[in-house]
């Protein structure tokens, strides 16, 4: 499938907060996360509370130790919400 991007204010943002190592590690899983955001190297899964309190499947995926990105899916495009440690769950 071609899968579209799309990044909310809040991701942009908490991106260009992480540390710079941080910051590289999660361009490199980005590249993956491009081609398949399902790919298995990424640990896709869902995260049930979010989904049930936002009314839509959120995933999340590991970018490395406690780091995740949660996103959602609408059509073919994937919609990036936030990336942070586990208390992005919250």
């Amino acid at each position: 499938m071609n899968w579209r991007f799309k990044g909310t204010p809040t991701f942009w943002k908490s991106l260009y907060r992480l540390p710079l190592q941080q910051q590289e590690t999660a361009r490199r899983v980005f590249q993956i996360f491009k081609i398949n955001p399902f790919d298995p190297r990424l640990h896709t899964h869902k995260i049930h509370h979010l989904s049930a309190h936002y009314g839509r499947t959120i995933h999340a995926v590991r970018v490395e130790g406690d780091l995740r990105v949660i996103f959602y899916l609408e059509g073919n495009a994937v919609i990036t919400v936030d990336i942070g440690t586990h208390a992005i769950y919250r």
